[in-house]
């Protein structure tokens, strides 16, 4: 979170570029809606990721590979008119990226929605969709370790770079995406040191997400940080509120109070 006096500040990607030279730390949460946009906006958060996290928490798909590109767009759109001076970023959906014409196609579709960077997961297979958004002059955030949108592929959420071989991948990935143009990278589910190592190494921050303490930053869905979605947590998110029992003791209150009433009988005529 920045200090109060930077609260006007309305927040860039050069802003969030810059933090690790200010010494600042990055504090990341998703949104989906105006409300919650609005309501993390006054709480001073500089990033919202409008991220496709969206399928899981809001959607009820069992991964973020469902999620289409006009869903984003319509999500996109809500969080904007919230008209923050946090950063939105949007996640450009699984497969919408697949060349750089149809990343920077698609990425327009979002930043007319109100996005003002967009994030998309790959490290060096995705450099050429990176420089293309860059030279259509979007913003980029990368997202490198565990993929989400590889879960299909891969069949289950597991932590990266614990061997010699991944270690090595990662941070050519890390650096790739630097030197492309991203001016942030999120660290999904990377072994803490390796981390550490990645943060030391680039100038641009990192984000971590189940990546130890160690990122110049952290992100969290909104859901896991305030308890809405208690069917799944993942093991790195701890809840710092339970909005998931306020809201079932609050609809059952409702519940008691509409049925509980007595009802008078009809006339007879």
């Amino acid at each position: 979170m920045l200090p109060e006096m930077d609260r006007t500040i309305k927040i860039t990607p050069d802003f969030i570029r810059s933090a690790k030279s200010r010494g600042e730390h990055i504090a990341a949460l998703t949104a989906y809606d105006y409300p919650t946009a609005r309501l993390l906006d006054e709480a001073g958060v500089p990033v919202i990721l409008v991220g496709d996290s969206v399928g899981m928490v809001v959607l009820g798909y069992p991964d973020t590979t469902q999620v289409t590109l006009a869903e984003m767009r319509h999500h996109i759109a809500a969080v904007a008119r919230a008209q923050t001076r946090a950063l939105i970023v949007g996640d450009l959906p699984y497969h919408t990226y697949q060349t750089a014409q149809n990343a920077v196609a698609n990425a327009h579709i979002l930043t007319e929605a109100g996005a003002e960077a967009i994030k998309l997961e790959g490290g060096v297979e995705v450099v050429p969709e990176i420089r293309a958004l860059r030279e259509a002059g979007i913003a980029v955030m990368s997202h490198i370790g565990m993929l989400p949108q590889n879960i299909k592929l891969e069949g289950k959420y597991s932590i990266k770079g614990r061997s010699d071989s991944e270690k090595e991948r990662l941070l050519v990935d890390a650096l790739a995406v630097e030197e492309a143009g991203a001016f942030a990278v999120v660290l999904e589910l990377v072994e803490p040191e390796l981390a550490r190592e990645i943060t030391n190494r680039l100038t641009i921050p990192t984000i971590g997400i189940g990546s130890g303490p160690h990122c110049g930053g952290q992100i969290l869905v909104t859901h896991d940080l305030v308890g809405l979605f208690p069917w799944f947590r993942p093991k790195f998110a701890v809840a710092k509120a339970d909005v998931a029992s306020a809201i079932r003791t609050a609809a059952e209150a409702y519940v008691h109070e509409v049925t509980g009433k007595i009802t008078e009988p009809p006339i007879s005529r």
